[in-house]
């Protein structure tokens, strides 16, 4: 019964005591623990979380960094593409041009060639025409001559076979046959 009463006496008292405050022991243990707790949280939990953030901003602003590096890199790299390739244009402008003059410094000179060979053409034709009808000159003339000197033998009855005097009298007449020609020509010049 002493167990008993003592409850008893325990439970009266714990009715007569307030309940918005708190039992003395309770707050020491739950201080306690709640200092053992901020004790681990300062030492092992916050270095480990600072130690995360940390590594985990220098991640990000060296990735931000390598990423700006890298942008840099390549908008250098396209200035450099860009400046090949406009040097390329021009040197390929450059080039057009230069093929063009030569084509066409090669096309004068091939013309000019082409004249100069068509002028040497014409005049070995002109010497050999030339030589051509002085030849046939001569040729009519002999024959003009052995047929004057055959005519006038049989005209005048007698052989004209002195060589000397015959071509003199062919020279004469030709001559004479130049003359009346030449004069028909101016005569026709002139009307």
């Amino acid at each position: 019964m002493i167990n008993s009463m003592t409850i008893m006496a325990a439970a009266a008292e714990q009715e007569q005591a307030n309940p918005l405050i708190p039992n003395i022991w309770e707050i020491v243990v739950t201080s306690v623990g709640f200092l053992v707790l901020l004790f681990i949280v300062i030492k092992f939990v916050v270095p480990a979380m600072e130690k995360s953030y940390v590594e985990r901003r220098d991640a990000i602003e060296g990735g931000l960094e390598r990423a700006q590096a890298a942008q840099a890199e390549a908008a250098q790299l396209k200035n450099n593409y860009e400046q090949l390739l406009q040097e390329a244009r021009t040197e390929a402008s450059q080039i057009r041009e230069q093929a063009r003059t030569e084509a066409a410094q090669i096309v004068t000179e091939a013309r000019q060639n082409a004249s100069a060979e068509a002028s040497r053409i014409s005049e070995q034709a002109s010497v050999q025409i030339a030589a051509e009808r002085q030849q046939a000159v001569a040729a009519l003339r002999t024959e003009v001559g052995t047929l004057a000197t055959s005519l006038a033998s049989k005209i005048v009855g007698e052989a004209l076979d002195d060589d000397a005097r015959s071509q003199r009298v062919v020279d004469r007449f030709l001559a004479d046959l130049e003359k009346e020609q030449a004069s028909t020509t101016s005569a026709g010049a002139t009307e």
